[in-house]
């Protein structure tokens, strides 16, 4: 077990740019916009020799405005209660502030050990505001710059006296960081910044090892936030009527009947001409970057308002992802015509997302609990589709009867030869078809190879993938001919 250091103080002194930077990813919203934090974050932190879990959380307010900003001060005041070190984050720029004295008089009444960090100290101008800070009584301050990683060492030895001052029990878990976990760090930093594969064939073998990553998405004020909560057994993140309130995506561990999941909230997605604020477009793109990264996908929808053509983009952009997919119907208990809204819903999906047939379909409500445990069982259903893998005779005796009874067409004045197949991987679930002429096999025979797989191999729910080859011919010239 790691320890956990959180990162607290007023808004905008640059709690989210310090926590990317500890983590190595851009995965924290950053954005000179204030409280755009509102939701604890959690994440692997490496720091030096030091590794443990950070938390980003929303910044401090003496007297929140609304219920929102009051969910987010319980929010930043669980994460100073739950952790064993704080750092408490002031604008060595702009000096200390009212608010920051105030905050500092409350840390100080907690049990847990604090460390004054002043950031933004690139330049002298912030020397007045390290001076400054020695008036609150915590000690030195720690200078740093986390835009641009300068005074992490001296942040790392801050941080290391502090867990060997409460003696922290395992320290084995928090030091000497082994050359593979940096390697690690690396690789999720590459992958952050790495573009999108130009094809499937391009695309290497995911990682089978590690929790399942469920995302819970959707459009703004469909009870995501409500069902992860609701799953957790905890208020983990911040809920409300406005639409809206989720901006970061919150990635949670957790555990379920012994299968460990990073479960994620996302912000709400709503239709692209509709989003022009700066920090929603920032918000969208963490969700869509949370899809990227995940393993199954449960998109929420509102019985009230289904199928909304936006819950369809939703979900087709889960597809083009190869993402596995779920759908919950949440508020089902304020339906009427239950039978009528379930028959419009299917036949909406048929019509519109036939690339998922025979998709999970969850009715429940998250506000009360009913039809919520039927939400995980159907999720480790389509995971356990999503990961298949089908041997290679079976496949081929299947192709071999399918070709006889539907032949592809004629191209160029010749018969189309399809002779062979077999899964080139899961996640999602890829075949490589090898064909004589692959460029005259129409998108309509492809759909029905898809169709005939999914059919009798049982791959409800799930995207599958068929990438065509040319199958050459090994008596002609320069084509495997010795």
């Amino acid at each position: 077990m790691k320890p956990v250091v959180a990162i607290l103080g007023r808004p905008n002194v640059g709690k989210s740019t310090l926590f990317n930077r500890l983590t190595g990813r851009r995965s924290a919203l950053v954005d000179p916009t204030p409280g755009v934090t509102r939701d604890r974050r959690e994440g692997d932190a490496f720091l030096g020799r030091l590794r443990f879990t950070v938390v980003d959380t929303a910044g401090l307010e003496d007297a929140p405005a609304s219920a929102v900003e009051t969910e987010m001060q319980e929010q930043s005041r669980r994460a100073l209660a739950e952790a064993d070190v704080a750092l408490l984050l002031f604008d060595a720029r702009a000096g200390i502030t009212p608010l920051d004295r105030h905050f500092a008089d409350l840390m100080r009444k907690s049990k847990t050990p604090v460390v004054l960090v002043g950031n933004k100290c690139e330049a002298r101008a912030a020397d007045p505001g390290l001076l400054e800070a020695y008036e609150l009584g915590m000690g030195q301050p720690i200078p740093i710059a986390s835009e641009h990683g300068i005074g992490m060492s001296d942040l790392e030895d801050a941080i290391d006296e502090a867990l060997r001052r409460i003696s922290w029990s395992d320290p084995e878990a928090w030091v000497d960081a082994t050359r593979d976990e940096r390697r690690r760090r690396r690789r999720g930093r590459d992958a952050d910044e790495a573009e999108e594969p130009e094809s499937d064939e391009d695309e290497e073998e995911e990682d089978e090892g590690g929790p399942l990553r469920l995302a819970i998405v959707g459009r703004p004020n469909v009870g995501k936030s409500t069902l992860v909560n609701r799953l957790l057994g905890d208020q983990r993140v911040i809920t409300g009527p406005e639409p809206g309130i989720t901006r970061d995506a919150i990635s949670v561990s957790w555990e379920w009947e012994g299968l460990p999941i990073k479960l994620i909230d996302t912000a709400g997605m709503r239709r692209k001409a509709r989003v022009d604020d700066k920090v929603e477009k920032l918000s969208v793109g963490d969700t869509l970057e949370a899809i990227r990264f995940a393993h199954v996908v449960v998109v929420v929808v509102d019985a009230n308002e289904m199928p909304e053509r936006q819950d369809l983009v939703i979900a087709r952009h889960v597809i083009d992802e190869g993402r596995a997919i779920v759908i919950a119907v949440n508020k089902w208990d304020a339906v009427e015509d239950r039978e009528d809204a379930l028959h419009k819903l299917r036949d909406r999906m048929e019509i519109s997302l036939p690339q998922i047939r025979g998709v999970p379909v969850v009715t429940m409500s998250a506000l009360t609990g009913r039809g919520v445990d039927r939400l995980m069982p159907a999720v480790a259903e389509v995971y356990e589709v999503w990961n298949r893998r089908i041997p290679t005779g079976p496949l081929n005796r299947w192709l071999q009867d399918t070709v006889d009874r539907h032949p592809p067409p004629i191209f160029r004045g010749r018969r189309i030869r399809v002779r062979y197949i077999t899964q080139s991987k899961a996640r999602p679930p890829t075949f490589a078809v090898f064909a004589s002429q692959p460029l005259g096999i129409p998108e309509a025979y492809v759909r029905y190879l898809v169709n005939g797989i999914r059919e009798t191999f049982e791959f409800p729910g799930v995207p599958i993938r068929i990438n065509l080859r040319r199958q050459r011919n090994p008596f002609a010239p320069g084509e495997g001919g010795d």
